[in-house]
C-alpha cells in the first residue's frame, strides 16, 4: 500500500484532517454548536458546485463560499434578530439549494465530479490539493496554538470574555473561519456530508476519558489522527469508501470510551468516590479554580463543579 503514490497522498491528507478537524471541533462542542460544521459543509457544497459549473478550482470556490457563509451566520447570530437555529437552517438549505441548481446548469458530465466532494474521494487527491490542504491545515493549527486560550474563554462564557475586555465578535468570527477552512481541508477525505462527524465524535470520545480541557483537545486529536489514518488503510484493504470507514471507526472509539468511562466510574464509586463524578476536585487537581459566592468552583470540561457534602453541584 505504501508503495502506491496515490495512497501516500491519501495517508498524508488523512493525517492533516485528523489533526485539524478535532482541534477545531473542540470549540464547537464547547459552544454546543456541534452541527455547525454540517451547515458550513452545505455552503461549501454550493462553492464546489460553482467551481464545477465554471470549470475553475472547486477547492478555491468552496473556501470562498464556506468562509463567507461562516462569517454571515456569526454576524446574524451576534447582531441580527434571527436566532442561531434559524440562521443555521438558512445555511443548510440555502447551500444545498444553490449547489443543486448550479450542478443542474453545469454542462453534461461535470456534475458527476460532485460525488467525490459529498462523500469523499481521498484517492483522487493530487499533490497540488495536498499542498493546499497542508497550508490551510498549518494556518488552522497555528491559529489555535496562538489564540486557543481566548477561543476557549469565548466558547465557554461569552459574557465573562466580554467583561474581561476580549473582542468576542472578532474571536467568534475567527472561529467560524477556522471551521470553514477545516471543512474545505476535510472534504476530499471524509466528504462534506460527514465532515461534522470527524469534528465532533473524537471530542465526544475524549470527554469520556480526559479530565481537563487541554487533555480533551490532545486526546481528541489523537483519536482523530488514529481513525483517519487507520480508516484510509482499512478502506484500501476492504474496498470501502474512506469517509464512511473513518467515521465508523471514530464511532467505535467513542463507544469504547463510553464503556471504559462507565467501568472506571463504577470502580471509583466502589472505592468511596463521589457518585457520578469520578474526578475529585481540590487544590492541585489540574483544573482552574474560580471563586463563586463564598466557595470555590473548579472549571471541568467547560462547566463549573463544586463539592458540596457527598456530591458535586454543577453551576
Amino acid at each position: 500500500m505504501l508503495a502506491l503514490e496515490f495512497m501516500q497522498r491519501a495517508l498524508l491528507a488523512a493525517l492533516l484532517v485528523g489533526l485539524a478537524a478535532p482541534a477545531v471541533g473542540t470549540f464547537l462542542v464547547q459552544r454546543r454548536l456541534a452541527l455547525v460544521g454540517d451547515g458550513i459543509g452545505h455552503v461549501a457544497l454550493a462553492g464546489v458546485a460553482a467551481g464545477v459549473f465554471t470549470a475553475t478550482s472547486p477547492i478555491g470556490t468552496a473556501l470562498i463560499a464556506a468562509v463567507a457563509g461562516a462569517v454571515l451566520v456569526e454576524l446574524l447570530r451576534a447582531r441580527g434578530r434571527t436566532g442561531g437555529d434559524v440562521a443555521l437552517a438558512v445555511l443548510f438549505y440555502g447551500g444545498i439549494a444553490g449547489g443543486v441548481v448550479l450542478i443542474s446548469l453545469a454542462p453534461d458530465g461535470r456534475g458527476a465530479n460532485l460525488t467525490g466532494y459529498l462523500f469523499g474521494a481521498i484517492t483522487t487527491t493530487s499533490w497540488t490539493d495536498l499542498a493546499i490542504f497542508a497550508v490551510l491545515g498549518v494556518v488552522v493549527l497555528g491559529t489555535i496554538a496562538l489564540l486557543g486560550q481566548r477561543l476557549f474563554a469565548v466558547s465557554n462564557d461569552e459574557e465573562y470574555a466580554r467583561a474581561s475586555g476580549m473582542h468576542v465578535l472578532a474571536l467568534n468570527i475567527l472561529l467560524a473561519v477556522l471551521v470553514a477552512v477545516t471543512v474545505v481541508v476535510s472534504m476530499r477525505v471524509v466528504g462534506l456530508l460527514l465532515i461534522s462527524a470527524l469534528m465532533i465524535i473524537p471530542n465526544a470520545a475524549a470527554q469520556q476519558i480526559a479530565r481537563s480541557f487541554r487533555a480533551t483537545v490532545l486526546v481528541a486529536i489523537a483519536v482523530g489522527v488514529t481513525t483517519s489514518v487507520a480508516g484510509v488503510a482499512l478502506s484500501y484493504a476492504a474496498g470501502t469508501p474512506s469517509g464512511g470507514t473513518i467515521v465508523l471507526l471514530a464511532i467505535a472509539f467513542f463507544l469504547l470510551a463510553v464503556v471504559g468511562s462507565q467501568v472506571r466510574a463504577a470502580a471509583h464509586r466502589r472505592r468511596g468516590g463521589l457518585p457520578d463524578h469520578p474526578h475529585e476536585h481540590g487544590p492541585g487537581c489540574g483544573h482552574e479554580a474560580l471563586t463563586h459566592e463564598g466557595h470555590v468552583d473548579y472549571l471541568h470540561d467547560g462547566e463549573r463543579h463544586a463539592a458540596h457534602g457527598g456530591h458535586y453541584d454543577q453551576h
